[in-house]
């Protein structure tokens, strides 16, 4: 029996309904390198979306491989409550200093970070004798996750339909998603709109509301929506106004997807709480976190152990990940990678020209190192057909709806842009054919 087939009986693969792959088969990953995923006969895929976004530097990156062999030769994991090591003390001095905001909290994926930033924040307020506030709001088609608590903040019709009844649904206000703006409307000007709209429910139900979240200006799954930094700007003064905490959701679009390290620092913002992971150990170990604030920590200072903060994770902050999180850091220390990325962007934006103008892509967008194209079709297959289209090509890409967007490793040279646009362009002519 191959590799496909014994994984399709024994494994149940995520995201995914597993009938489909009766027709449709998995893609054995072998080794991968570079940008470059190797299946077991040999054949090379681009990874164009990073394996689900989480890979920065390519794959097998030596430096990041040198650091976790260093690391596992000495401590591969040790419980974090009552201990501490080296790694996961670094990490959180580091990321304090890049983002101004300490006291890292740890868990191993994105959902759980946002499950620790609501829970952190509800909290807060019921430790300050206002346990009222304990209700959030998250944005029109938001997604932070698929847990029980995340889901309460994820706008997402298919997990809100399949698992409703077990969810404590939160207020949902308008996207600032520049392509929902009115005919004439700049993306600004819709910014603006929706600030008025959170504005308008914050006036009402403030005193009840614990946090905003929000993902800063790309909310991913919603079809790579872009909105304009002015909304961010806009939240942080509606929240400091009503009390309320802004929640970052940098999980996707953290450690330089957007053309700044953290996409809040194009708005000159601080929020009160950042979740990171994905890009976080640069696509190598599971691992997330959340950072907050002062206030927010001495507000769990106490001698009683009913104040503290009640999460935990068995491999909570675990040596291993931290240090390969450590070693992407340093990556990123070793190069002005923000001005790399501009050019890398440029170079592959001029070679999208002839997909960005393609009779059927509308709403064409790019941000940092994110491409994005809407493919005027109805067909509810498209996404599937596309994905199955571009392996054709060489090319790893899932299409989110009828979006295809790109997300590729930020070490993609000029041949391999070629073939992730020439590619990807190939695909959609057979796909709409």
């Amino acid at each position: 029996m191959s590799l496909i087939e014994r994984s399709r009986q024994a494994v149940w693969h995520p995201c995914s309904q597993m009938k489909q792959h009766e027709t449709q088969p998995l893609l054995a990953v072998d080794r991968a390198e570079g940008v470059w995923l190797y299946d077991t006969e040999g054949k090379r895929y681009l990874d164009g979306i990073s394996s689900w976004w989480v890979n920065l530097f390519g794959h097998g990156h030596p430096h990041i491989k040198a650091a976790l062999k260093q690391q596992i030769d000495q401590l591969a994991h040790v419980m974090l409550a009552g201990c501490t090591h080296a790694p996961v003390v670094e990490l959180s001095e580091r990321l304090g200093a890049l983002t101004g905001l300490g006291h890292a909290f740890y868990a191993s994926d994105g959902a759980s970070a946002t499950e620790i930033a609501l829970k952190m924040s509800a909290h807060y307020w019921r430790n300050l004798g206002r346990a009222e506030k304990s209700r959030f709001i998250g944005l029109q088609h938001g997604y932070h996750g698929e847990t029980v608590g995340a889901l309460s903040v994820t706008d997402i019709p298919l997990f809100r339909e399949a698992y409703g009844p077990l969810v404590r649904v939160s207020a949902t206000v308008p996207s600032p998603d520049a392509r929902l703006a009115a005919p004439g409307v700049s993306a600004i000007e819709h910014a603006r709109h929706c600030a008025q709209a959170l504005q308008a429910y914050l006036e009402v139900h403030h005193a009840e509301i614990a946090a905003l979240i929000v993902e800063p200006l790309v909310q991913c799954a919603a079809g790579i929506a872009v909105h304009d930094p002015e909304y961010l700007r806009l939240a942080r003064t509606l929240c400091d106004r009503y009390e309320v905490h802004l929640v970052a959701d940098e999980i996707a679009v953290g450690f330089g997807r957007t053309g700044s390290l953290f996409a809040h620092q194009q708005a000159g913002i601080r929020p009160d709480f950042i979740c990171l992971s994905k890009g976080l150990t640069g696509g190598t170990m599971a691992l997330s976190t959340v950072l907050t604030t002062d206030t927010v920590y001495d507000a769990f200072y106490d001698d009683r152990t009913a104040r503290g903060f009640l999460h935990s994770h068995s491999y909570t902050g675990n040596p291993l990940a931290c240090r390969a999180a450590l070693a992407t850091l340093e990556i990123f220390e070793q190069e002005d990678w923000m001005a790399r990325n501009r050019a890398t962007a440029a170079r592959l934006t001029a070679l999208c020209e002839p997909l960005a103008t393609h009779a059927q892509v509308r709403a064409t967008r790019q941000l940092g190192m994110l491409w994005a194209f809407d493919v005027a079709t109805d067909d509810p297959t498209f996404a599937r057909r596309y994905h199955a289209a571009a392996l054709k090509q060489g090319l790893l890409l899932r299409p989110i709806g009828n979006t295809l967007y790109f997300m590729p490793p930020y070490v993609i040279d000029e041949s391999e842009s070629r073939s992730l646009a020439e590619g990807a362009l190939a695909a959609l002519e057979e796909t709409l054919a």
